[in-house]
Formats: structure tokens, C-alpha cells, sequence
């Protein structure tokens, strides 16, 4: 079920500011006609799919009509030239709501995509990647599934997801111990997991001597990391984080941490080349 900060409330914006007050080309070329026909989507690119439901959404808000049928599924590979979907009714309709439809799967596809070289660079290591709550906003859930679709994994959603202890929260209370063991005494339950981010070796003894089960390892360089798994020897699960790109993403995973946080799986993402043409 799709939750009350969801993604529907996207495509009422986004036909409502494409649309306007009426496709005036549609009207100017097609006249009183409007023959029936098949529009397909296409991959222009290699991709991974994310955004079929959405687009699905798209067509069915412009019109109850039209048939839509799924030819991929999210986070299926797809080759340049394959199919997506096809939707079949109103010429007028499908024109209407092409352009948002696209707009959406260049968009999440694109995420999922670049999630997947991600995934696969880490191939064999152990490591995990996770995502961050730098997200468009609005856009969270979309983005967060399409994360997903390309094989990463999610990090928190939202603030009320866990705890977080982060160095404005350490800075706050005096210490890594101080923040740590009033966030135990303070949690809302024994589920609500407890993270604390660190940024040296020092602190990372800190964290570990106050129990810490999660623990960040904040732009740490690789050599700093393996000290970090090293010394933490199994006692907690470790997180780096800051500034993972594609490019160093392997070297960090070698140094044995367990989860690789990464923002650029959704802000680093170029839209996918996704098309429509009339059978």
C-alpha cells in the first residue's frame, strides 16, 4: 500500500503543469479526429527499469480508457530498443500524458541504473550499498524503490525511522558516550535500532566501549577504515560513509566494512533515454 507521503499526488502535479490549459498541437494537427493507436515505450539505452507502476498511473489519470499493457518489470536489465509498455486507446490521450510518463521513468530508471553498476562493483566483497535521505523532495518513496529495483539496498526513510546519532547530536550532549547512552535510555523501544557516526579512530573506541550495535565511519580514507574494522573485530556493524562515488566504491569495500552509504545513488543518477513512438 502505498503510504500517505506517496507518489500520486506527483502525477496530478505533473500532468496538471505539462497539460496546462490543453495540448494546442494535438488540436491544431488532429483537428475533431482521434484515431485510435498503440504507443510503445522503448528503451533509447541499456537500463534498468524502474517507474512502471507510475507511468501506468500516468496514462490511466489522462484516461480510464486507454489499455495499458507491461512489457518489463522494474528492475529488469533492458537492452536499447526494448519494450517497457505499450498503451493502446486515444491518440490524444496518449499523446497527453507521454511526456510525464517519460519524465518519471528517465527519472527512476536512471536511479536504478546507476544503482546497478554500484551493486555490481561490489560484487564479492560482503559489502552492502544503502541509500541516504538526500532525496528530491516529495520524491523520497519513488526514489528509495528505484534503489531498490537496481539491487541497493535502503537506509532509514525517514527521521522516525531509527536513531541516528550524528556529530551535531555528539556535539550537543558533550560525547560519543553521552549521545549513546541516552539514546538507550531514551529510545522508544528495543526495535528501534541505534547508530552513531564517527569521524576518528578515538571515537570510534568511544562508541564501541558504550555498546554501540551500528556504527558510521564518516570520511574516513581507506586506510582509516581497515584500522576501524580491525579494531572493532566483529563487535559492531560498520557503515562508511562520505563521499562514495563509483569510482572508489570497490577500495572502500575491500577494507571490510559491512554497508556503504552512498547519496550520489540518487543525486549522482543521469536520466535514462526512454522514448515513445506510435505503432
Amino acid at each position: 500500500m502505498e503510504p500517505s507521503f506517496g507518489w500520486r499526488h506527483l502525477v496530478e502535479i505533473g500532468l496538471a503543469e505539462d497539460i496546462g490549459h490543453g495540448d494546442i498541437t494535438t488540436r491544431a494537427v488532429l483537428g475533431e479526429s482521434d484515431p485510435a493507436a498503440v504507443g510503445r515505450i522503448v528503451a533509447r539505452e541499456p537500463l534498468v527499469v524502474s517507474g512502471l507502476e507510475v507511468a501506468e498511473y500516468v496514462f490511466q489519470r489522462v484516461d480510464p480508457a486507454l489499455r495499458v499493457t507491461l512489457l518489463s518489470a522494474d528492475g529488469g536489465a533492458l537492452g536499447a530498443g526494448d519494450p517497457l509498455l505499450e498503451v493502446e486507446g486515444s491518440s490524444r490521450s496518449i499523446l497527453a500524458g507521454e511526456r510525464v510518463a517519460l519524465n518519471f521513468l528517465g527519472h527512476l530508471s536512471g536511479i536504478a541504473t546507476h544503482t546497478r553498476r554500484f551493486v555490481e562493483a561490489l560484487a564479492g566483497t560482503g559489502a552492502r550499498i544503502v541509500d541516504t535521505r538526500k532525496t528530491t523532495p516529495g520524491y523520497r518513496y519513488l526514489e528509495k524503490a528505484a534503489v531498490c529495483h537496481g539491487g541497493g539496498h535502503n537506509h532509514r526513510f525517514n527521521l522516525s525511522d531509527g536513531i541516528l546519532i550524528k556529530d551535531n547530536h555528539i556535539e550537543a550532549v558533550g560525547g560519543v558516550r553521552e549521545a549513546v547512552v541516552a539514546a538507550e535510555a531514551n529510545r522508544p523501544h528495543h526495535l528501534v535500532n541505534i547508530e552513531v557516526e564517527v569521524d576518528s579512530l578515538e571515537q570510534l573506541e568511544e562508541a564501541l566501549a558504550s555498546g554501540a550495535g551500528v556504527i558510521m565511519l564518516d570520511n574516513m580514507p581507506p586506510s582509516m577504515l581497515r584500522a576501524a574494522v580491525a579494531r572493532a573485530g566483529g563487535r559492531a556493524l560498520l557503515e562508511a560513509s562520505g563521499g562514495v562515488r563509483i569510482e572508489t566504491v570497490r577500495e572502500i569495500a575491500e577494507t571490510g566494512v559491512d554497508l556503504i552509504s552512498a547519496g550520489s545513488l540518487i543525486h549522482g543518477a543521469r536520466w535514462v533515454d526512454i522514448g515513445l513512438d506510435l505503432l
